[in-house]
């Protein structure tokens, strides 16, 4: 579904919108959620969603929350643990470019988030030139 600024706020559209389990978000409710039906992926956001939210940013000029959001997207794909070990790998002094660039491989070939992986590239060189590298 194309979404444009008249999209907004996309609950108006929960019948077409999906979790993270493939629930409909329509179907997210507090009966549901009192009667013990639903699972944490039941209560995570989906990558489409965000694709969608992060589009309508873009139409509404904010390119930067556009980006954010389709870099979050990529990101669904990756399981919490391993967010949690990237996050802790990109603290400064805690990798080795050879680590961090690893990393950025990662992203790109094992989760297909080309986006995250060129923004690990870029905090690589940036943490190189402001000596935030690990030393071993």
């Amino acid at each position: 579904m194309s979404q444009t600024k008249a999209n907004y706020p996309l609950i108006t559209q929960a019948e077409s919108l999906a979790t993270a389990s493939g629930k409909s978000l329509a179907d997210i409710t507090l009966d549901e959620a009192a009667a013990g039906n639903l699972s944490a992926a039941d209560l995570q956001i989906s990558a489409e969603t965000l694709r969608a939210q992060a589009e309508i940013a873009r139409q509404a000029g904010y390119e930067q929350l556009a980006a954010n959001l389709l870099r979050a997207a990529e990101l669904t794909a990756v399981p919490n643990a391993d967010l949690l070990a990237m996050y802790e790998t990109l603290r400064p002094g805690r990798a080795t470019l050879v680590e961090l660039l690893a990393l950025a491989d990662t992203l790109e070939k094992e989760y297909q988030a080309p986006e995250n992986a060129r923004f690990v590239r870029e905090a690589a060189s940036v943490y190189q030139a402001r000596g935030l590298l690990r030393r071993d």
